[in-house]
């Protein structure tokens, strides 16, 4: 299971939301790429970008900083969500060096999008599916959907999507905890590798986790927590893949 740090963009600037309230941020560092450099030190293998303003506006804000962080380490896989929705800003992305790109709010609202740009670009394409009591949120999570997370998941289950990145509103950065049970709920009814976010806080969480990887489980994003220093990125995949060995 892979640790994978979480740099949210918001004004040029690494910040962190509260259950993503725009208003409720921290800023981290004025410097991105020196942010993405001290996660890559710690032994990242992956690397989960968001461009906040991006979400809001429905297209990129901080995509030069998206750029400039895959210029700097070109062998990192990265994945950037927020504000993707045409295949031009898709191909872009992916021109830049970024390795994944998530489709969040254009999922939902038209799910054939997923179909196409799977075809167009496979292996490429990531859904964010956001909840909020089990209901998929949009637009930054400024809207509550009706649609189902787990239901709007299993329309995905053909098209060649590469995994499902799967955040619990209530969870994210509360320092709560991870909702273990509906992340692999929903592993299991889309048979799509997920990637948990949201509440990941500690070792208990990352532990919590790793024992359901082998039921679709495919890594665990973590932000607030690695930036208050109550999770060490290095302890934390070190003992996911020591973790690993010992299953065999």
């Amino acid at each position: 299971m892979l640790i994978i740090p979480a740099i949210d963009l918001k004004d040029g600037k690494c910040v962190r939301l509260r259950q993503g309230r725009m208003e409720d941020s921290t800023v981290f560092s004025d410097d991105p790429v020196e942010v993405a450099a001290r996660w890559v030190d710690a032994g990242a293998r992956r690397l989960h970008l968001v461009d906040l303003n991006g979400a809001f506006a429905g297209e990129p804000v901080n995509g030069e900083i998206v750029n400039a962080i895959a210029r700097r380490f070109p062998d990192l896989p990265i994945q950037i969500g927020g504000g993707i929705r045409s295949p031009e800003t898709i191909e872009a992305y992916l021109k830049a060096g970024v390795q994944w790109v998530i489709i969040g709010t254009k999922a939902v609202k038209e799910p054939q999008f997923v179909t196409d740009m799977c075809k167009r670009f496979p292996g490429r394409i990531i859904v964010g599916l956001d909840a909020q009591d089990g209901r998929v949120a949009t637009d930054g999570w400024a809207e509550v959907s009706e649609v189902r997370a787990t239901d709007l998941a299993r329309k995905f289950a053909n098209d060649g999507v590469a995994a499902i990145v799967y955040t619990d509103i209530s969870r994210d950065g509360m320092m709560q905890g991870v909702n273990v049970e509906a992340t692999v709920a929903l592993a299991e009814a889309s048979g799509i590798p997920v990637i948990a976010s949201g509440g990941v806080t500690n070792m208990e969480d990352v532990v919590g986790l790793a024992e359901v990887a082998h039921r679709g489980i495919l890594g665990a994003i973590t932000g607030r927590a690695i930036y208050e220093g109550t999770l060490e990125v290095a302890e934390a995949q070190a003992w996911c893949d020591s973790f690993k060995r010992a299953e065999r």
